[in-house]
């Protein structure tokens, strides 16, 4: 169970810190949370390779599609796994590299803003029992502290980004994830 917070970090997740972040700009308040889906290589699961890519180690010689992502530098603050394992790579406080170029309701720059949740996932292979019940546990604490994140603030990467990403895909359960936190406030 991840209930409790200390210096920006969730106690119960495993820490691999990431340098791909900086300082969020000043006077702007967390108020989006942008679920993300991810695999690497694509389709499969497991291993270090998520950790490897979001601290700047992933080797291109492993698999070909590492060839073609080896030089981005991208993160995201939280991952988690098909096993519902938690991982954190970046501090809430500070702005993880997870959205790209991005606009919801008309603000650009989602990454000033949001919090990034991956899950270990493609658009078109249902999530984990595991991975809904973590994010029961993770939306509301997160909610919590930072109260700007209201109901409909949830989204997927496609909602920011539309026609550049479609993840977590149609495969994500939307009405399911608004029913396991609903007793949290609003809906989704």
């Amino acid at each position: 169970m991840c209930s409790t917070v200390e210096s920006d970090w969730l106690k119960n997740a495993r820490i691999v810190k990431s340098p791909n972040c900086d300082e969020r700009p000043d006077n702007v308040e967390i108020s989006l949370i942008v679920i993300h889906g991810i695999s690497l290589p694509p389709g499969e699961y497991g291993g270090n390779y998520i950790d490897d890519f979001f601290t700047n180690r992933l080797d291109p010689g492993i698999h070909p599609y590492f060839q073609k992502i080896t030089d981005l530098k991208v993160s995201s603050h939280l991952l988690i796994r098909r096993n519902g394992d938690l991982i954190q790579y970046v501090p809430f406080s500070r702005r993880a590299w997870h959205a790209g170029i991005s606009c919801y309701e008309g603000c650009e720059a989602c990454n000033d803003f949001s919090i990034g949740i991956e899950l270990e996932g493609q658009d078109d292979e249902p999530y984990t029992d595991r991975q809904y019940i973590q994010l029961e546990k993770v939306i509301p604490l997160l909610r919590t502290l930072f109260p700007a994140i209201s109901g409909k603030a949830v989204v997927g990467h496609n909602t920011i980004a539309p026609g550049r990403k479609t993840d977590p895909g149609a495969a994500f359960d939307w009405s399911r994830l608004a029913r396991l936190i609903s007793s949290d406030s609003t809906n989704i």
